[in-house]
């Protein structure tokens, strides 16, 4: 039986004015999840004093958060599918707020992690799945394009002001109102859900829980493995980091994690060939519009969160603008993707999603040749306005359409596996590009700065031996007053600081461009995937017409989907 989108009784406006409520909640929702992995960024110290521990007992508290997010969003998908998306979002909304409750309050590292890592990161591993799902009960195909935008756009929005917002709190106040806010907002949100059609419960879905300890133990293996590339190595461990068998960690992080996830999909598979109900079922994954675009999905949230980790390094590392002035430069990303997210889907409604998103990839490169081209010693902050712009644009044609791409691609009633797919791919892509923008960044400045200091005449050259044995980890990312100040206490003299501190300058430059680089590579690598992307919007077409012949079927959808053309 083909699924069908409810329809909220009520005259015209009435409807319009509660789906204007849904899809405000539903933006809502996807900004409180993202905030929390950007608004401590600035107030790491701060958080740590409070709660008597150390930076790297806050870092911690961060990457279980990620981890335990990404472990669980499958599990939180197929949650949906059993309990219904209404009901498995407001059962994640109250776990997420209480661990913001706790965190708003914890006296030490222990309760911040139950709080902020556990509670939290297991509250929105059943709603951000549940998001995708709803957005496809409550809205029709035409309309869902521009729904997945505005949640998507969120979603920037809340990595842009995350640092504008912890830095004005934790400066002017304390770091405990942001997740005070959290709480408040979530009640918010929670009194609005009651507007939400809610999706059929299908009987037969039972929860797998083997299925689960493999989903979770592999995702969680790969994710930590990624968290700890740049600190650790990938195969030669760095000096001091932690060697197995010779080789870092990370390496058999991944090779580990990759088994256990093969050993989740034969698992699922034989739940199936039982006649069982699976947690994910594999066909999804053969449905080629769906893969490309997870594909779509992991490469935008890489450059997309790569951007963010390098761009204001520049900013407040380079250049010494405060939290609150970082966040406000980077606004312009944001502003721009809401726009693109918004406008594309009113002003081109007939479209090509392949044509947008080969384009949005494209201005996102374009963005990042403009901004390596311009990035100088001595340059301002006003150089990432216009890249910044730019790169919002190519984000925001992205999430006008991928969210509804993938979901279009199969039944209305598999929405919810979906969701937990697509968020599993985002939250790879952005530990990926967190990861490899920060390794590319810090291996170029490494070798720059030890270069330029072998070639400087003006260095002695026991210094320079002396920072190529104890910088051979890699060279922190520090400002020009920060490596003076360490030079002065290691009594250097002025002239041979003088030419320390200025290689130091050249070598972030290139640091940035490395990184940078690699992400305009990752944005033209993608467009060798999307060939599977529709050319016809969902909804309209042949599109449609696929939709219902998969509803009617086995429910995975058909290749057909991804139309023909160019």
């Amino acid at each position: 039986m083909t699924a069908t989108t409810p329809t909220p009784p009520g005259p015209p406006g009435s409807r319009a004015a509660a789906a204007g409520v849904v899809l405000a909640s539903l933006m809502a929702a996807q900004f409180l999840m993202t905030l929390d992995t950007s608004v401590l960024n600035v107030s790491i110290a701060t958080v740590a004093e409070d709660v008597g521990t150390t930076v790297t007992g806050v870092q911690t508290a961060i990457t279980l958060y990620a981890l335990v997010m990404a472990a669980f969003t499958i599990t939180g998908g197929k949650l949906g599918t059993i309990w219904g998306r209404k009901r498995a979002f407001t059962i994640g909304l109250i776990v997420y707020c209480s661990g913001s409750a706790v965190t708003a309050v914890a006296p030490n590292l222990t309760v911040l992690i139950l709080g902020w890592s556990v509670l939290e990161g297991l509250g929105a591993a059943l709603i951000l799945p549940a998001i995708v799902g709803l957005v496809a009960v409550n809205f029709d195909p035409v309309e869902r394009r521009r729904a997945y935008g505005l949640v998507a756009s969120a979603s920037a929005i809340a990595i842009a002001v995350g640092p504008l917002v912890g830095g004005i709190l934790t400066t002017y106040a304390s770091w405990r109102y942001v997740f005070a806010g959290e709480v408040v907002l979530g009640g918010v949100i929670y009194l609005l859900a009651r507007r939400m059609a809610e999706s059929p419960v299908e009987s037969g879905h039972r929860l797998d829980p083997v299925g689960t300890a493999l989903s979770a133990l592999g995702l969680t293996l790969v994710v930590y493995g990624i968290l700890r590339s740049g600190s650790w190595g990938v195969v030669r461990p760095v000096p001091g980091a932690p060697a197995w068998f010779g080789l870092s960690p990370v390496l058999w992080l991944f090779l580990g994690g990759g088994v256990v996830l093969l050993a989740f999909a034969g698992w699922e598979r034989r739940r199936l060939d039982q006649g069982g109900s699976a947690l994910v079922d594999p066909e999804l994954l053969r449905v080629a519009p769906l893969r490309s675009g997870l594909v779509a999905f992991f490469f935008q949230y890489l450059v997309q969160m790569g951007m963010f980790f390098a761009i204001p390094l520049y900013l407040s590392v380079a250049l010494g603008l405060s939290a609150v002035a970082t966040g406000v430069r980077l606004l312009p990303l944001s502003v721009a993707l809401l726009v693109a997210a918004v406008g594309i889907p009113r002003l081109l409604p007939n479209a090509s999603p392949r044509a947008v998103i080969r384009t949005g990839f494209l201005m996102l490169f374009g963005a990042i040749v403009v901004l390596i081209a311009l990035l100088e010693v001595g340059s301002g902050p006003e150089i990432v306005t216009w890249p910044l712009l730019l790169g919002g644009l190519g984000a925001g044609a992205l999430a006008s359409q991928l969210g509804s791409v993938t979901v279009s691609s199969v039944a209305e009633a598999r929405s919810a596996e979906v969701g937990g797919l697509e968020n599993t791919a985002i939250n790879l892509g952005s530990s990926v590009g967190t990861a490899l923008a920060g390794a590319v960044l810090i291996s170029a400045l490494t070798a720059s700065f030890l270069g330029g200091l072998s070639a400087r005449t003006d260095v002695p050259a026991t210094l320079s031996d002396r920072a190529a044995v104890e910088l051979s980890a890699g060279v922190p990312f520090v400002s020009d007053d920060d490596v003076r100040m360490a030079l002065e206490d290691a009594d250097v003299p002025p002239a041979a600081a003088d030419a320390i501190v200025e290689t130091n300058a050249d070598a972030r430059i290139t640091g940035l461009r490395a990184g940078l680089g690699v992400l305009g590579l990752c944005c033209l690598l993608a467009l060798f995937f999307l060939r599977a992307i529709p050319v016809v919007p969902a909804g309209e077409g042949e599109g449609d017409a696929d939709g219902d012949a998969d509803a009617e079927g086995d429910g995975v959808g058909s290749e057909a989907a991804a139309g023909s053309g160019p």
